[in-house]
């Protein structure tokens, strides 16, 4: 590669770090697009409509790139397009190639080689670490899962909690009734903003499953209402008074039920282990084993699952 592609390459977008991945499939689909059309690019036409999301990308079209480079593993869930940053990327990666095709060095074959070799050093993913520390409760074993997902700061890693507290309910509700009665879905696809009554319905109930309770969610509960549906909204336990005060404001806080999620947890793990050692240990492993299957079965990204630790 000529060293003054290298350097620029390696300058993108701030010199600072090692690129996400999300920027790293929006890079990788614009130089493919690039190969096709010819530069250089209008970023307008690669930007949808509406203008929130980047015209193509996708998991689909970004695994197509990376099969054809010999790597399988999925680069990330939505492939960048969920993404808020996408189309800011989009533009700065654009500006980026059409003035290395002014100065003669937009070598994409080589371009898109660099962002190859940089998906190869993103570092895997390590799952979460549960505890079993008998002198702990169950509440404080499960809230350390939740207080792992919120280190987890990265732009691409801010909707583990949300994954882990999603398919968690859903494992829980597996257990207790039988797995083919409860569906689950990829949190990205998950609750707000589609045609299902809630995250999980079950029976006339429908459960909400939000980190960040808000005015919506408390919409949805009322529709749920309107539907003959009973609500149930579970969520972090510091975020509980914020879900009660919010039902308050919209006058459905005798008609909705709000749960914590370590207590709605541990209350169904005491009862199905019959409040006994062997059987809490027995209902923990088999909540685990139906965590792992649902994340295996949904989600791309395996560092969502959870491994035990005695």
């Amino acid at each position: 590669m000529d060293p003054r592609l290298r350097n620029r390459l390696r300058g993108y977008p701030s010199g600072k770090g090692r690129l996400g991945r999300g920027t790293l499939s929006v890079a990788l689909v614009v130089t493919d697009r690039a190969r096709r059309l010819g530069l250089p690019l209008d970023p307008q036409a690669l930007i949808t409509e509406g203008g929130g999301q980047v015209r193509g990308l996708g998991r689909s079209a970004v695994q197509r790139i990376l099969r054809r480079n010999g790597i399988n593993e999925v680069l990330a869930r939505e492939g960048g397009r969920t993404n808020q940053k996408s189309v800011s990327h989009l533009k700065s990666y654009v500006a980026l190639l059409n003035e290395l095709h002014k100065d003669g060095l937009a070598d994409l074959d080589a371009i898109e080689r660099h962002w190859i070799r940089e998906v190869r050093r993103c570092p895997a993913g390590t799952p979460f670490r549960l505890n079993r520390d008998p002198n702990r409760s169950l509440r404080s074993v499960l809230s350390n899962l939740f207080e792992q997902a919120f280190r987890r700061r990265s732009a691409e890693d801010r909707a583990h909690a949300g994954a882990l507290l999603q398919h968690l309910v859903g494992a829980n509700l597996a257990c207790t009734l039988r797995p083919e009665v409860v569906r689950h879905h990829r949190y990205a696809a998950a609750g707000t903003g589609t045609a299902r009554a809630g995250d999980f319905t079950v029976g006339d109930t429908a459960f909400q499953v939000t980190t960040a309770p808000s005015e919506a969610v408390i919409e949805r509960c009322r529709d749920n209402l309107e539907r003959a549906l009973r609500p149930v909204l579970i969520t972090l336990e510091n975020r509980t008074s914020i879900a009660f005060c919010l039902a308050e404001n919209a006058g459905i806080e005798t008609r909705i039920d709000i749960f914590d999620i370590e207590q709605f947890l541990a209350s169904h793990i005491l009862e199905r282990g019959r409040f006994r050692s062997e059987g809490r240990q027995t209902a923990l492993d088999d909540l685990l084993d139906e965590y792992n299957r649902i994340v295996e079965e949904n989600e791309t990204d395996r560092s969502l699952k959870i491994e035990s630790s005695a």
